[in-house]
């Protein structure tokens, strides 16, 4: 029984949602416009400021889909009238960020500095104050395209256990490893 699939989807204020015939999904805010193809059968309908989708039977395939495209549309309503923020914190000693405009410059302590160029949907800061680690602000309406920038500006170089060096997520916890001991 999806739990998730079933919880209907409040619009807020100032939010549009277009379902056209072949289940494409159109949502249209202040922050952008998105749009989704949703599986032929599951069924999208609004009434009263409210959206739910439904599913045809109850094979294991419709539940899947039932509260994958519900989640879908959710973080799509949620992007367009908020939108959503990653934080990517530098690591290490001389490692540094700077952009101009949409192309960062990450200095991560390999013989050259790494040119990253960042889609026009997602907005770029860099922060870099005295005593603090470096910083990378992304952000976007669209959840899962900040989400896979972030994860290849991460993938550049990831931390490493021993002494926690690389480019992290704000707030994420590295697990540490104790390094070699001497012995006789």
């Amino acid at each position: 029984m999806s739990r998730i699939g079933k919880a209907p989807i409040g619009i807020p204020q100032g939010v549009s949602i277009d379902v056209s015939k072949g289940n494409l999904v159109t949502v249209k805010g202040p922050k952008g416009q998105l749009t989704q193809q949703i599986d032929a059968d599951l069924g999208v309908e609004m009434e009263d400021g409210v959206l739910t989708v439904t599913r045809p039977t109850d094979q294991k395939r419709h539940r899947a889909m039932h509260g994958l495209y519900r989640s879908l549309i959710f973080n799509m309503v949620e992007g367009v009238n908020t939108g959503y923020t990653k934080t990517l914190e530098l690591v290490g000693v001389g490692y540094r960020a700077s952009n101009t405009g949409q192309l960062l410059e990450l200095t991560l302590g390999y013989s050259h500095p790494i040119m990253f160029s960042i889609p026009d949907e997602v907005k770029l800061e860099t922060k870099s104050e005295k005593g603090k680690n470096p910083m990378v602000i992304l952000s976007s309406h669209d959840k899962q395209l900040i989400g896979q920038v972030a994860a290849r500006i991460r993938a550049l170089r990831k931390p490493e256990p021993y002494k926690g060096k690389g480019v992290r997520f704000l707030g994420e916890e590295v697990r540490r490893k104790a390094g070699k001991t001497a012995g006789k």
